[in-house]
């Protein structure tokens, strides 16, 4: 019952979130002008900033938060390591390099960033997988060649940039994690993607829950491993590419997130799930309220934001496994 409180607690959180991203910026609305904006047919000024810029903007922050904190926490349940996410071990640097591809090298096709981001951290997903494989796919293994493949992929992005950067110039919010440019078209385009990700995520909780009793265990226990551990890093990669085709490599609050989730509520990923979907658009949207607030009007990425908390929290969390 008190997992259940939790939750609520954690929605109550998540709309009180979303209405104050919504009033705040280089422009402050109050919730009354809010709800006019909203509700009304009147065509002012703050119902143009509301409907044509934070309204998509506000939806993208809460659907990537959650693409990225579900993403994590099955990296982190599949792998068995707290330090797993989408960004550590490779998942966002394959959709990144694939979507940043699309935007420089085929700027015309950018309808495509959204499966191509996909494909690339499914691709990345894939090769971390066979370099791992001996005998089984061992969490630390996976791990490890995530982050040696992190790392060939950032220097593909890198590589990029230095060939293109007149063109990269142009996308370079994408480098840092940005939403400054949202609009209801790239809502609607990744919007498939996430609905298909979260739906079977939440149908999936209790085969995780069995997966991170052990291998051996969960065998005895009739369950396939190695083909649930490869679903669910296929929903890890479908979630993050999601994530990264909108906003860009975005990084930390797949690691953070299901982290501070757990702490409330346990590693019931029945729960775990949930909290990590509401949690996470919460996050995500506070953090852009503040990127836009801290310096008005001027405004920084909000990847920015999570990595000042999120260097720290990973930090904090070696110390924790050291002492382990």
């Amino acid at each position: 019952m008190r997992k259940k409180y939790l939750i609520l607690a954690f929605v109550f959180l998540f709309i009180l979130s979303f209405f104050i991203s919504l009033g705040n910026g280089a422009v402050k609305i109050s919730a009354r002008e809010i709800a006019k904006a909203i509700l009304a047919e009147e065509n002012n000024v703050n119902r143009q900033v509301i409907w044509n810029v934070r309204l998509p903007r506000t939806i993208m922050a809460g659907l990537v938060g959650i693409c990225l904190s579900l993403s994590g926490a099955i990296l982190q349940g599949v792998m068995r390591n707290p330090l797993a996410g989408p960004n550590i071990i490779g998942v966002s640097a394959g959709g990144g390099l694939a979507a940043l591809i699309l935007l420089v090298l085929f700027p015309e096709l950018y309808y495509l960033v959204p499966g191509g981001a996909f494909v690339g951290s499914l691709l990345a997903t894939l090769f971390i997988y066979i370099l791992a494989w001996k005998d089984g796919a061992l969490p630390t293994r996976l791990i490890l060649a995530g982050v040696a493949v992190s790392s060939l992929l950032n220097a593909g992005i890198n590589t990029l940039m230095t060939f293109y950067p007149d063109r990269v110039a142009g996308v370079i919010s994408f480098m840092v994690g940005g939403l400054s440019a949202i609009t209801w078209i790239q809502v609607k385009m990744i919007l498939p993607y996430v609905s298909i990700g979260i739906i079977l995520v939440l149908l999936l909780p209790t085969k995780l829950n069995v997966l991170m009793l052990g291998d051996e265990i969960a065998t005895g226990l009739g369950l396939n491993v190695e083909r649930t551990r490869f679903i669910f890093i296929i929903l890890s990669s479908l979630l993050a590419g999601a994530a990264v085709s909108a906003v860009g490599l975005l990084g930390f609050v797949g690691l953070m997130v299901p982290h501070i989730a757990r702490l409330f509520i346990g590693s019931n990923y029945r729960y775990l799930f949930l909290g990590s979907i509401f949690l996470g658009g919460t996050v995500v949207m506070l953090c852009d309220t503040v990127a836009r607030a801290l310096f008005a009007p001027m405004e920084i990425p909000v990847g920015i934001i999570m990595s000042a908390l999120g260097a720290p929290f990973f930090l904090l969390l070696l110390r924790r496994k050291e002492k382990i």
